[in-house]
């Protein structure tokens, strides 16, 4: 149960009861929770905490709001006698950075990576018709070979700090839903679908995984109406769809897969969930679904919001989708992490596409001295051995997580990397051979090369299908009445690449200046509104220039939480909107450009 990742479900076979709401909270700054019997006895003097959040912005107390180290949370589960002769666990959307898991006073599991869902079987403890004690120890230090890498420092009050290498707050806690599942000894574990395309048909090819080879499988197709269009036997097989109405970018159309498990011929589980029948594919410049060319439109986001923090709210994503589609956006990066599973479940049924990134960030410790680094290259390090089986353990969860999602367009496997320096090579190659065949849809792998990796500096410039940029000449270079010469210099470099032998697409994934919403000033100056939008408009003139650029994700859908520092006024304000969701002046400017640009710009 430990490796499965399917999408909690509730159907005749299966149950799922949420845990959300307000749990025991505890900060344990001398790391004694363990000996003073937390997790048989509970937390004393606890207080409480909602869940999903992140527990740093309810506190008035800064200490609190900074916190690192040890915290607990527990509370008390009801198991009811009818969930007897499943397999019970615990599933946490996602729990910051480490977590140990504890039931009735007994050590479950750990697990380490802030971004991603694990679960806990506790068939073995749990007692039926009674409360059960469901105690968490959680850590967010940051270090150098963990996802998102950093360090913890100590001040001289002896409070611990995080000193992150990446540019956003490290909020922490359970900040994605907890779940009680009861799932059937025989049932379904996983699957897979890829889709292949004819003139007239999609033929979708499935593999099924189960608890026991025993089971025998049925897999149905039904369209939107709840017509049966195709059926299959076994765990592997084809599903012929006449006719079939395609996945399309903004323009999406769902089938719903039935698998159902019978044993002596008594139906035993079934899992439904919902597909796309779509292609994609990387030829030359151009980045194709179903065979056409797409010009991606959107931002680099953040699961970012006022109190709650890093926690996944409905209403907040909701309105996000609501302003992307408002924008005439058609796509988005869920950087720097894999985001909550219901992001995608939005992006399927809205049709936007996602290029899905694996928390590999702060890898380049000499990128920016405000945040913390170091002048060495990152892969220099002696830390790199133990990282690297954290970054692939992570990819291996994404990918399996999120391989169905017709809304997945591709995989980013770090986010600004240190490539100028000869020593990531060999972390290049072998993270690129060990994830070639993790996706059984074969999706693009890419990353994103900030500024000191250009076309002149980056040795890794061989290992990605398509090109993401992160560029600010306007910004942290060359910036206003220079911006100009930035322009110039971003200009010279996309010469060289187009001059090259290279024949990939490049996608701008971040560009943008902080902004004061509501400064203005004639003429500009950094941080109004007017110049946000004059830097905006120097990076289109660029991008209209240049036939491989085949996408804009300007940096970011809305402001978001970073750590404090003199380069930030409270947080990041690259915002095309306010944290709180509102527009800024640029954010007409460029849905106006978006407007005249469709899916087949430059083509």
């Amino acid at each position: 149960m430990e490796k499965e990742l399917l999408y909690p479900v509730t159907n005749q076979y299966r149950f799922d009861q949420s845990l959300d709401g307000l749990w025991d909270f505890k900060f344990d700054e001398a790391a004694e929770g363990q000996q003073q019997g937390w997790p048989q006895k509970g937390l004393p003097a606890a207080i409480q905490m909602p869940v999903p959040a992140s527990f740093n912005d309810f506190f008035t107390d800064k200490a609190a709001r900074e916190y690192t180290g040890d915290f607990w949370y527990a509370k008390r589960v009801f198991v009811p006698r009818a969930f007897q002769g499943r397999v019970i666990g615990l599933r946490f959307g996602a729990a910051t950075h480490r977590a140990t898991v504890y039931v009735n006073g007994q050590e479950i599991r750990q697990h380490e990576g802030g971004f991603l869902p694990f679960t806990a079987d506790i068939s073995s403890v749990v007692k039926f018709d009674q409360e059960n004690l469901v105690v968490l120890k959680l850590n967010n230090e940051l270090h150098r070979d963990a996802l998102p890498a950093g360090d913890t420092g100590v001040l001289k009050n002896g409070k611990k700090m995080a000193k992150p290498f990446f540019d956003f707050y490290n909020y922490s806690g359970l900040n994605r839903s907890v779940q009680l599942m009861a799932v059937p000894q025989d049932r379904v574990t996983d699957y897979s679908v890829t889709t292949t395309l004819t003139a007239t048909t999609a033929e979708v090819h499935y593999t099924v995984t189960t608890s026991q080879a025993t089971a025998k499988v049925t897999v149905t197709l039904q369209d939107e109406q709840g017509t049966v269009v195709a059926t299959g036997h076994g765990r592997q097989g084809t599903l012929i769809v006449d006719q079939p109405q395609l996945w399309n970018v903004r323009d999406a159309h769902l089938y719903t897969i039935a698998i159902q498990l019978t044993v002596n011929d008594d139906p035993v589980d079934e899992y439904r969930d919902q597909i796309g029948l779509r292609t994609i594919e990387i030829v030359g410049h151009q980045i194709l679904v179903n065979g056409e060319p797409v010009y991606l439109k959107g931002f680099g986001r953040h699961e970012d919001s006022i109190y709650a923090g890093r926690a996944f709210d409905l209403n907040v994503e909701k309105r996000d989708f609501e302003l992307m589609k408002w924008m005439g956006a058609n796509s988005f990066r869920t950087s720097h992490y894999p985001y909550d599973e219901a992001v995608y479940r939005f992006a399927d049924r809205e049709g936007f596409l996602i290029i899905d990134e694996v928390p590999a960030v702060g890898f380049k410790m000499a990128a920016a001295s405000f945040l913390g680094g170091l002048d060495q290259s990152f892969f220099d390090g002696e830390w790199t051995t133990e990282l690297y089986k954290k970054h692939l353990d992570q990819i291996t969860d994404m990918v399996h997580r999120d391989k169905n999602h017709p809304s997945v367009l591709a995989w980013s496997l770090l986010n600004e990397p240190d490539t100028s320096s000869k020593s990531a090579v060999p972390y290049f190659e072998k993270l690129f051979a060990d994830t070639q065949a993790l996706d059984p849809d074969q999706r693009p792998r890419t990353f994103t090369l900030n500024e000191d990796d250009t076309f002149d500096t980056s040795y890794c410039k061989q290992f990605p299908d398509f090109y993401l940029l992160n560029r600010y000449p306007g910004w942290y270079h060359k910036w206003g009445y220079e911006i100009s010469d930035g322009e110039a210099g971003l200009r010279a470099e996309l010469d060289k690449w187009q001059a090259s032998e290279i024949d990939k697409p490049v996608v701008f994934s971040e560009y943008g200046a902080d902004t004061q919403p509501g400064l203005h000033k004639l003429p500009s100056v950094m941080w109004s509104e007017e110049y946000q939008i004059e830097l905006l408009q120097m990076f289109n003139r660029v991008f209209d220039s240049y036939d491989f650029i085949r996408g804009e994700q300007p940096w970011n859908l809305a402001d978001f939480q970073t750590v404090e520092g003199n380069m930030r006024v409270n947080g990041n304000k690259k915002g095309l909107f306010t944290r709180d969701r509102q527009p800024k002046e640029a954010a007409f400017y460029l849905r106006k450009r978006w407007a005249g640009i469709d899916n087949n710009f430059k083509n």
